[in-house]
């Protein structure tokens, strides 16, 4: 969490709390579904202003990638689930963040 100060007073610029990677699934080729994928709970979506079926990044340790987010119950919430998301292992924490459609190559924080 970043504060700046404007006018003297301080002003949060962003936040991005992290989420702890519970499931990982790895399809193969050949699964019915396959594909970039990230679970979260209705809470964790909602803080994030984000809805279902949206694209997000998932920012990992090794790196960034983007995937469709499904909001599902039966994710606690500070935890997500993945699927076919590289450099991400278990109990590894992510951030997830929109896109930034009016600026390529950044995020909105």
């Amino acid at each position: 969490m970043r504060f700046t100060n404007s006018s003297g007073l301080p002003q949060l610029s962003s936040f991005e709390p992290e989420l702890r990677v519970v499931k990982y699934v790895a399809t193969r080729k050949g699964d019915r579904e396959r594909g970039p994928q990230i679970r979260l709970s209705p809470a964790d979506a909602k803080l994030r202003l984000l809805l279902d079926g949206e694209v997000v990044w998932v920012h990992g340790p090794r790196g960034a990638q983007v995937a469709p987010l499904v909001i599902d119950a039966n994710v606690a919430e500070h935890t997500c689930a993945l699927r076919d998301i590289a450099g991400i292992d278990l109990s590894e924490a992510v951030r997830v963040s929109k896109p930034d459609l009016d600026n390529p190559g950044r995020t909105v924080a």
